[in-house]
């Protein structure tokens, strides 16, 4: 009998890597994140009636969150510095579900007002009772060389991706641990985990709220029912290149690239809802090959090292002749 079951397991475990290797050539998330969305609970289900309070609502990722929240029937509070901007994505978001006017707050924010956002925190409490859930959405990227970009601007970068967050984050902590529940979500980004070019100062913030949330994931363990979660997006369609930090800290970015090879925003934020509901605490969002980039860069460094400088190499020639720095990582479909 015991014959059998081991020639079983010979039988069957190259079947089993087939279909893993399959999957993984299809994949656009991590295997935790696509097995909940597959097997897990589902974010129309967990996250209804819930306080939402989404950064960087705005525009991109924020937006497509607020929308996609509404859709749950998760109650919103929808902050960025455009107030006009708010009101639109307010109701994009009541025309695409059965939330109410007094629903969805609109409150106005700037990550860099570090003093106003006690006060922010405490509009929400007075407004909704509770905060169930926080998505540190906002911040901004970068596209510059290192030689060439002002110190003021890794400044900029620093006061409002890594401590307008952090500032944020230790408003909402205290009703979160007081309620005994929450979920706490950072979006993060591939450079989070692996540095790339054009972008050491947004690469820098990333990696700082990286080692900022695993460490605060340990110091809440008597907390459990607290998620702290990070994102970690690959390339996305969103206006983030176009809203990104060049050399200098008021100089507008020449060519934004091509959105059209980025995954749908949709797609991601969509993930990023499936991993708030099954308690994720690290989401690897991103198509192929960028997401076996990760995966190399967490099991074969020496390897991901050989990979990034090449690409890297390409893409800071590509910048440096004013072109797309971006295509360096795409494939173009060939056209007639």
């Amino acid at each position: 009998m015991d014959c059998c079951i081991v020639s079983a397991l010979w039988c069957f475990t190259p079947l089993y890597f087939l279909i893993h290797l399959l999957c993984f050539i299809f994949a656009d998330a991590d295997f935790t994140l696509l097995w909940g969305s597959l097997l897990g609970h589902k974010p129309e289900n967990k996250l209804k009636g819930l306080v939402a309070w989404v950064t960087g609502a705005s525009s991109g990722i924020g937006e497509e969150l607020a929308c996609q929240l509404a859709k749950c029937g998760s109650r919103l509070i929808l902050s960025a510095r455009r107030e006009a901007e708010l009101k639109r994505v307010k109701q994009r978001c009541l025309e695409c579900s059965d939330l109410q006017d007094k629903d969805i707050l609109v409150l106005p924010l700037d990550l860099l007002e570090r003093t106003s956002h006690e006060e922010k925190t405490k509009a929400v409490i007075q407004y909704f009772g509770r905060i169930d859930i926080l998505i540190n959405n906002g911040g901004r990227s970068q596209r510059s060389l290192c030689v060439e970009t002002s110190v003021d601007v890794y400044q900029a970068l620093m006061e409002l991706n890594f401590l307008g967050t952090v500032s944020i984050t230790k408003q909402v902590l205290p009703y979160m641990t007081q309620q005994g529940t929450g979920s706490i979500v950072t979006v993060s980004s591939v450079v989070g985990l692996a540095g790339a070019p054009l972008a050491t100062g947004y690469s820098a913030s990333k990696h700082a709220l990286q080692g900022f949330f695993n460490s605060l994931r340990t110091e809440l363990t008597d907390f459990p029912n607290i998620l702290i979660s990070t994102v970690c997006p690959g390339p996305v369609q969103s206006q983030i290149v176009q809203n990104a930090f060049t050399e200098e800290v008021n100089k507008p970015v020449a060519i934004a690239g091509n959105q059209e090879y980025k995954m749908p925003t949709s797609r991601c934020v969509h993930l990023m809802l499936v991993g708030i509901a099954n308690g994720v605490k690290e989401m690897w969002i991103a198509q192929q090959p960028f997401l076996l980039f990760y995966y190399v860069w967490q099991y074969a460094p020496t390897f991901a090292w050989f990979i990034t400088n090449k690409l890297g190499r390409k893409r800071v020639q590509n910048f440096k002749a004013g072109l797309d720095a971006d295509s360096a990582y795409f494939t173009k479909p060939k056209t007639s």
